[in-house]
């Protein structure tokens, strides 16, 4: 009995280890309910928010002033807090972004470089700016509505602020602080903000972002948003209302979130006048470059308060410079028209007065076609040197042209791209308010599949350098051991711009074109946008949300594309060529006399017939019998009489299947780079007309590792091309093609050689 026993349980054991290596929790069509959060009354198993959704509210009343001789920010702000979660909160926490620059900031704690890192061209300076600035918030004081000092504990980015009495449901509270901070120089320490020196006039042009306690998100998903910013990871914030008030010097134009409510204090009465007179034709000016070729010669000693209002944003930045030039251009859309424009110095022409305020207009024409109208009020591109931020309303864009006008195409495109791309962040992550913290994918990667699209509509052919499958293989067939799954959080990803950019853009637009089929992927997806506008989608309500309103299940590849790094490499290793049996004597003949034709001979035969001058029954021809001579490709009796028996049986549409000409190909396919997908071939015929023909991923459902399919055809198959259109980025075009293709290359002879001198 306990003999039995063991080889009863040995025999599970067998099953059960067959089953993990080839069975459910090896297959890659495995549902992906273990991996997504439970579906409950806040977030619904189709991607929709449930009937309990909720997400909190903050209002923000800041005064801050902004001192150009000292290069610093004071501020104070009211913040009123509405819960509307149905929990009992007895603190609060808020980000303090600036103290990522801190002297004591883990940033700098955590960074890692070697000495190799230092022998860059100013990299020693920028190490020693960044070690020595002092950066972070100073803050002051932090009040009740009453001016009653409220406990709180500062916790490197963050700030716990201690409640007196618990915060109950749709209860509000009401937060004062005040702060100050240095303003970072970009060129010496870096920075999404901050400021630019132009040394010849002695000016600045800041662009300003993070510059007081913002709230952090509490909600159904993790409670408080409470990890530290690093760096990476963006920024996740509850959406509220804004009334900004901003003093820069006198002769400062700015530029902000939100709708400028007092111009007429700010502005003189001819720009006023331009301001009101925008049209949807072209841009015009509001400042002029002459006007602010004049304010740039002298300093002006007073101040003016500049006042912006934001209805249902995450957030504010602003920007301020006497180099300004501004023009502006309407857009007009069904629900409201929005006023597009841009803010640049003279160093940014000829190309920003060219480019900058109709690539906005484009955007929001593309974006809003897939998704919904712009809902805000304006949308702004503010020029700076080299980086690219985003903020509601307002955005940071480089771009710089040569000293003397003149640009290379890198710069141009390079700057179509960026302010397209920032204008755009109004929709991924400002409005889709996804947590940036957590999932740089879910704005960076969306964001980036939208540009591609944009791109394309501004200029045919445009050289995009993210969105077709094509453009993603070097990274997909790249060290394992240097890349994560794109659902990795954002302080850990490798190759950022690759990870969170490229490989999400490429696989949506992989879903569009080959996988879902633009109307099914844009109404999906354009649903998608509109459920979570202006609410805090997470990975799981995309997901769900594709699947839900396209009727398409992609589990498949949501786990292959965005949770391994497997890559795609699908080979066609084998074709086999079939006719089917004719019975015909004389058909069956001549294809044996055909095939004989086409095998190769072995080499003993071919050697013999000139070493071997005559056989022996070539000398005695009585050795020779009726097998000996006879046509080696005729069939014989038995054959013969065995076709004529089942002819004999067949039905007249039976018979006519054995003379219609029927070409069999047996293909077969190995899944070389793990990630499933679709197979797309197309053959060509001897007439030279071709099909296509494409076969959904599901053929591997039961096999990950190979596949053999069938095909039938009427005439003969001259070559094999499997993904003819680059459309699912396989990393190995070499295994794609039957015959195999020999693809021209070259190689150079002479070679510059270092010789260490």
């Amino acid at each position: 009995m306990l003999r039995k026993m063991k080889s009863i349980i040995g025999v599970l054991l067998v099953v059960l280890l067959a089953n993990t290596a080839f069975g459910q929790d090896n297959n890659k069509f495995k549902q992906l309910k273990e991996e997504l959060a439970t579906p409950n009354v806040y977030r619904t198993a189709s991607g929709a928010p449930g009937h309990g959704y909720y997400q909190q509210k903050a209002d923000y009343q800041i005064k801050v002033t902004l001192n150009d001789d000292k290069q610093t920010i004071d501020g104070e702000e009211t913040i009123m807090y509405t819960n509307n979660s149905p929990d009992q909160l007895s603190y609060l926490w808020l980000q303090l972004d600036q103290n990522m620059r801190a002297k004591d900031s883990d940033t700098k704690l955590i960074s890692t470089g070697d000495i190799g890192s230092l022998s860059y061209k100013g990299s020693l300076q920028r190490y020693l700016s960044n070690a020595n600035f002092d950066g972070g918030f100073k803050i002051a004081s932090v009040t009740d509505a009453s001016g009653n000092n409220l406990a709180h504990t500062i916790n490197n980015t963050m700030m716990r602020v201690d409640l007196p009495k618990v915060l109950m449901p749709k209860g509000k509270t009401t937060l004062k602080i005040k702060w100050s901070y240095n303003i970072n120089n970009r060129a010496e320490i870096g920075g999404r903000s901050g400021l630019e020196y132009f040394e010849e006039e002695d000016n600045y042009l800041y662009t300003i972002a993070q510059f007081f306690p913002r709230m952090c998100v509490y909600n159904d998903v993790e409670g408080w948003q409470n990890k530290q910013f690093l760096g990476n990871g963006e920024f996740t914030l509850p959406f509220g209302d804004y009334i900004v008030d901003i003093t820069v010097p006198a002769d400062h134009i700015v530029s902000a979130t939100g709708v400028l409510t007092n111009a007429k204090n700010v502005l003189t009465a001819e720009q006023n006048k331009r301001l009101n007179a925008v049209t949807d034709e072209s841009p015009s000016f509001i400042v002029t470059p002459e006007e602010a070729a004049e304010a740039e010669k002298q300093k002006a000693t007073g101040t003016k308060t500049w006042r912006f209002e934001a209805k249902n944003v995450r957030d504010f930045a602003f920007a301020s410079s006497r180099k300004f030039i501004w023009d502006a251009q309407l857009v007009k859309q069904e629900t409201k028209n929005v006023l597009a424009m841009s803010f640049y110095p003279k160093e940014g022409n000829p190309l920003w007065e060219r480019y900058s305020t109709r690539l906005v207009v484009q955007t929001l024409k593309t974006y809003s076609k897939h998704t919904f109208d712009y809902p805000y009020p304006v949308a702004i591109s503010v020029h700076t040197d080299r980086i690219g931020m985003e903020y509601p309303m307002i955005c940071f864009n480089g771009g710089r042209p040569n000293a003397d006008g003149t640009y290379s195409e890198r710069t141009k495109y390079g700057m179509h791209s960026v302010i397209i791309h920032e204008v755009g962040h109004n929709y991924f992550p400002m409005i889709i308010n996804s947590d940036e913290r957590q999932w740089t994918w879910m704005d960076e990667g969306l964001n980036t599949f939208l540009q591609y699209l944009t791109e394309q509509e501004w200029q045919r052919d445009y050289p995009s350098r993210r969105g077709p499958a094509h453009l993603i293989v070097d990274y997909m067939k790249g060290d394992k051991t240097n890349i994560a799954p794109i659902m990795t959080n954002s302080e850990s990803l490798l190759q950022f711009g690759n990870n969170a950019y490229g490989k999400p853009a490429t696989a949506l637009n992989i879903l569009r074109e080959t996988i879902m089929g633009r109307e099914l992927f844009d109404f999906a997806f354009k649903t998608y946008a509109q459920r979570w506008m202006f609410k805090h989608p997470t990975p799981a309500d995309f997901f769900r949300t594709m699947e839900d309103a396209s009727g398409v299940d992609l589990d498949w590849f949501w786990r292959g594309w965005f949770m391994t790094t497997d890559h795609v490499d699908i080979a066609l290793t084998n074709v086999a060529h079939f006719q089917i049996n004719s019975m015909n004597a004389d058909k069956e003949v001549a294809f044996n006399e055909k095939v004989a034709k086409e095998t190769p001979q072995n080499i003993s035969a071919i050697r013999n017939k000139a070493a071997i001058k005559e056989t022996e029954n070539e000398r005695t021809p009585s050795l020779n019998d009726q097998y000996i001579g006879q046509d080696p490709n005729a069939l014989s009796d038995r054959e013969k009489a065995k076709n004529e028996k089942i002819l004999a049986s067949l039905s007249d549409k039976e018979k006519a299947l054995l003379s219609k000409g029927y070409e069999f190909y047996q293909l077969d396919f190995d899944n070389v780079g793990g990630l499933v997908m679709p197979i797309i071939l197309e053959f060509t015929f001897e007439d030279n007309t071709t099909e296509l023909i494409r076969i959904p991923a599901e053929i591997w459902r039961r096999n990950n590792y190979s596949v053999s399919k069938m095909f039938v055809f009427e005439k003969v198959v001259k070559s094999i091309q499997l993904d003819p259109y680059i459309e699912t980025a396989d990393v190995d075009t070499g295994n794609n093609s039957w015959p195999a293709k020999v693809i021209p290359s070259r190689f150079s002879i002479f070679k510059e050689y270092n010789y260490g001198y």
